[in-house]
C-alpha cells in the first residue's frame, strides 16, 4: 500500500486528506477521509482527540480567521499535490461553536456592508442630480435658446455615472465651455440632422460629421441666441 508524503513539521496542527486509502492504526476504522500522522501512523481524528472539529475548507479569509479566534483547538487541513510535490492547504478544522460564532459576525459585516453600500449608493445619486442640474444651467447660459427640457436631457445623458461621456470627464466636472458646448454639439448632431441615418447606411463617421456640420453649427447659432433676440446682422424682431 502506498505510505503518504508525510507533511512538513510545524507549530501548528497538521490534518492530512490521504491520496490513498488509509486506515487508523488504533482502532481500525478506515478509509480515513481525514487523518492525523504522528510518529509517521495514521490515525483517525477520533482517536487524535480532534473528532469534535468541524471542517470548514479554504475560501473565505474572514469567516476562517474569525473561526480560528473563537476556537480553543483548530487544525489546518493539508492534501499532497503530486504534480507540485508540495502539501497544500484545504482548510481548517474549528470547533463547531467558534464556526457558528464567526458566521454570525460575518453576517452581521455583510448587513453593514450592504447598508453602507446602499447609503453611498444614495450620497452618489444625489451628488449625480446635483451636478446635472448644474450642468443643465450652464447649458441655459450658453445655449438661452436650447429648448425647453434640452438643457436637461443633454445635461442627464452627457454626465452619466460610468458612460465615459463629456460631462464625466476633468474638463466636463470643470464645467468648460468646450466640454459643455461638446455635449450640446453631440445632442444636435444626433437628433437635429441626419447623421444616425447616413452611418447605418454605411457613410463613414468622418464623412457623415462632414455632412451635416452645416446643420449642427446653424443649430447651434440659433441656440446661442436669447429667445426674441435678432439674428447676427438681421433686423430685430
Amino acid at each position: 500500500m502506498a505510505r503518504t508524503a508525510v507533511p512538513p513539521p510545524g507549530s501548528r496542527l497538521l490534518v492530512v486528506q490521504p491520496l490513498n486509502r488509509r486506515y487508523c492504526t488504533e482502532c481500525r476504522t478506515g478509509p480515513l477521509p481525514l487523518l492525523v500522522l504522528e510518529e509517521g501512523t495514521p490515525r483517525c481524528l477520533d482517536c487524535a482527540d480532534l473528532g469534535h472539529l468541524v471542517f470548514l475548507p479554504r475560501g473565505d479569509a474572514a469567516l476562517t480567521r474569525r473561526s480560528r479566534e473563537a476556537s480553543a483547538l483548530w487544525a489546518v487541513v493539508v492534501r499532497f499535490n503530486r504534480r507540485r510535490s508540495r502539501y497544500e492547504r484545504q482548510g481548517v478544522l474549528v470547533e463547531e461553536e467558534a464556526l457558528a460564532l464567526a458566521e454570525e459576525r460575518c453576517l452581521a459585516d455583510a448587513e453593514a456592508r450592504r447598508r453602507r453600500r446602499a447609503r453611498d449608493a444614495r450620497r452618489r445619486a444625489a451628488e449625480d442630480l446635483r451636478f446635472t442640474g448644474v450642468f443643465a444651467g450652464e447649458i441655459r447660459r450658453l445655449f438661452p435658446g436650447c429648448p425647453a427640457g434640452r438643457a436637461d436631457a443633454i445635461a442627464a445623458h452627457a454626465s452619466a455615472r460610468g458612460s465615459g461621456r463629456v460631462g464625466r470627464s476633468a474638463s466636463g466636472r470643470a464645467l468648460s465651455k468646450a466640454a459643455v458646448t461638446s455635449a450640446v454639439r453631440a445632442a444636435v448632431r444626433h437628433t437635429e440632422t441626419p447623421y444616425d441615418q447616413l452611418l447605418m447606411s454605411g457613410v463613414p463617421r468622418h464623412e457623415a460629421r462632414r455632412r451635416t456640420a452645416g446643420q449642427v453649427e446653424e443649430a447651434l447659432s440659433g441656440w446661442r441666441r436669447a429667445p426674441g433676440a435678432a439674428p447676427e446682422g438681421g433686423p430685430a424682431p
